[in-house]
């Protein structure tokens, strides 16, 4: 059995596993901090290490290349990195300088793209044929799946779901765009709703999750105090579906896909965000595609973009999954 390091690149985190080419396994999982403001080359270090720490533990294994998922967008023939708003890269040639620090060869893909198809292949949306998804964590990010293929446009720039626009005249987004969904829709846009709501002098508990200190509030805590039943937590938690079902339901009129997976730590907030997401959804997107369209928390928590990034590897290099 060969295996694969799968890699994926967050705006906040780096996680590497080695995967099993049937996907049956994860193993050596590690972590770190991203560190952005460090630059390019000391994110690489990272990612280097973290590869090399993974491999160590998987021991025996036949290690026979790597995938890497990476904000974009990006180009995958070349392995170049476009352009992150979410890290600060411009034309960053990622997969070339990971095949010289480690000697094997490498896929890159977006990152968002291959946690939805590590959902696809291995997770939540195991099955499906037709598979949108999205991804949200420091930004928005979105992946198509159609026929067991990653869709990535005529230029790898199809599955920016984050950079669609929910408002023509809202906030403005780091893309430079105004009213995207991923400046309504991302954990720290959530956070940062939040917080202009209490400084505006919204009656909620949300500050004592923080001793007072409000830079502190991160969409995990919204989403804790949702749970605990702050009024105002939920509030901000049913304007974040609504503003995931407008886009969600664009998505649904455009793809008819069979299964709408969301992933990241908005899925910590459970139901009390995908009711409320589901309704929108219905209330804004035609009813025969609604109707065959399940909308679901991904279930690979964590490690989605590992598999991805793996699988990518595999389907690209033996042809297969």
């Amino acid at each position: 059995m060969r295996y694969v390091v799968g890699i994926d690149l967050g705006g906040t985190n780096i996680v590497a596993g080695t995967v099993a080419e049937d996907g049956s396994e994860v193993v050596g999982l590690v972590s770190e901090p991203t560190i952005p403001e460090l630059g390019a080359d000391a994110v690489l270090s990272r990612i280097v290490k973290l590869a090399r720490a993974s491999m160590a533990q998987a021991k025996d294994k036949e290690i026979a290349g790597v995938g890497i998922g990476s904000p974009g967008p990006l180009n995958t023939k070349t392995g170049v990195v476009l352009l992150t708003p979410n890290l600060g890269w411009t034309n960053f040639p990622l997969r070339d300088r990971l095949v010289d620090a480690l000697g094997l060869p490498a896929t890159l893909d977006n990152d968002a793209n291959c946690a939805i198809f590590g959902e696809w292949w291995r997770g939540a949306a195991q099955g499906a044929t037709h598979v949108v998804g999205l991804t949200i964590g420091t930004g928005v990010g979105g992946g198509i799946v159609l026929g067991g293929e990653i869709y990535g446009g005529v230029s790898d720039i199809a599955g920016e779901i984050g950079h669609m626009s929910i408002d023509s005249t809202g906030r403005r987004c780091k893309c430079g765009n105004y009213g995207c969904l991923e400046a309504y829709a991302s954990g720290p846009a959530i956070a940062a709703r939040a917080v202009e709501g209490i400084e505006a002098g919204a009656d909620t508990a949300l500050p004592g999750y923080v001793n007072g200190d409000l830079s502190k509030i991160t969409a995990q805590i919204v989403y804790e105090a949702a749970h605990d039943g702050d009024p105002y937590a939920l509030d901000v938690v049913h304007d974040t579906a609504k503003f995931l079902g407008t886009g969600v339901a664009n998505i649904v009129n455009i793809f008819n896909p069979e299964v709408v997976v969301i992933c990241g730590g908005v899925t910590l907030a459970g139901e009390k965000l995908f009711a409320p997401l589901r309704s929108e959804v219905k209330r804004r997107a035609f009813k025969p595609a609604v109707e065959v369209c399940r909308i679901v928390p991904g279930n690979l928590t964590g490690t989605a973009g590992v598999y991805g990034a793996a699988a990518v590897f595999i389907k690209r290099t033996w042809g297969r999954l």
